[in-house]
């Protein structure tokens, strides 16, 4: 494995994001629920039927110890009908209002990549911008988030939605993401973008083969200096390695968290909050000698 270059590995590795007039520190691991507005999301969508559907699992996931949740209204599987920004704040504003209102000291993040829905949901009381594009999809989103002063989780893709597991293809598939996500977080650093959160992109214009050697590599990805957000849970990797479905890979799903937490991650992005939660107990009772 190559190592970046002096400039990037004098990069002061953070673990605390800052929200609003808050410091959060995520040294400790944080757990953000999966939380879809969205008919045909690989695993769960079109579940929730009503905005008390939504609280309610919300508040479900509070109860169960989320640290935060992940609020979608796109779905990003493969293929999947893209309804643009307009049709996706539809989906996303009152549902948005009514769990800020709710949980007021939860933290929310967005799932979006275009920046207008950013823009118009930091209004609302979003706390962190989550784009799976990394600024590709929308080239105003890096401007937007630094206007915005949220923090972003800056996540590696290879095409798009359409096209990124068509044929997805590396020579060297860790130091071509890190050096990826390297400049990318230079722009936004330049930008003024201070608190930016580092995602691989599991499963996004990767093969199986190709998601489990990022896996193997994850500490790697802390050469970048920032916290790493990774969200695994129920991926093709696993139910694929698995001969199953996704309504069969939660205890995959368990599995890989805690290697992800074992290599460093900051934040783990999960459908299932108690079994994460207490992947995170058991991941902390190991390490309590450490």
């Amino acid at each position: 494995m190559k190592n970046l270059s002096a400039k990037d590995t004098k990069i002061e590795r953070k673990s605390t994001i800052r929200v609003g007039g808050r410091i959060i520190d995520i040294s400790s691991p944080h757990i953000f629920g999966i939380v879809n507005l969205t008919p045909d999301s690989f695993f769960d969508g079109g579940t929730l039927h009503s905005e008390e559907d939504v609280l309610a699992k919300v508040s479900k996931m509070i109860e169960n110890g989320a640290d935060g949740i992940d609020l979608g209204a796109q779905s990003t599987r493969p293929k999947a009908e893209q309804i643009g920004a307009e049709a996706e704040w539809t989906r996303l504003k009152n549902a948005l209002i009514r769990i800020r209102k709710e949980h007021p000291n939860t933290l929310i993040s967005i799932d979006t990549y275009h920046s207008s829905v950013a823009e118009r949901a930091a209004d609302c009381g979003a706390d962190i911008i989550n784009d799976i594009s990394g600024g590709t999809f929308d080239t105003n989103m890096f401007e937007m988030v630094a206007k915005l002063k949220l923090p972003y989780v800056l996540m590696h893709i290879q095409g798009n939605v359409e096209t990124m597991q068509d044929d997805p293809n590396y020579t060297h598939v860790v130091e071509e993401i890190v050096a990826n996500l390297a400049t990318k977080t230079r722009q936004l650093m330049e930008l003024g973008v201070n608190d930016v959160l580092i995602d691989p992109g599991f499963g996004f214009g990767k093969t199986v083969e190709q998601n489990f050697e990022i896996l193997r590599n994850l500490d790697y990805f802390h050469e970048l200096g920032h916290p790493l957000f990774v969200g695994l849970s129920r991926k093709s990797m696993i139910w694929k390695s698995l001969n199953s479905s996704p309504s069969e890979a939660l205890n995959g799903t368990t599995a890989l968290n805690m290697i992800a937490l074992e290599a460093g991650a900051h934040i783990l992005r999960v459908h299932d909050v108690q079994a994460a939660v207490e992947t995170r107990t058991l991941w902390r009772q190991l390490n309590k000698s450490k």
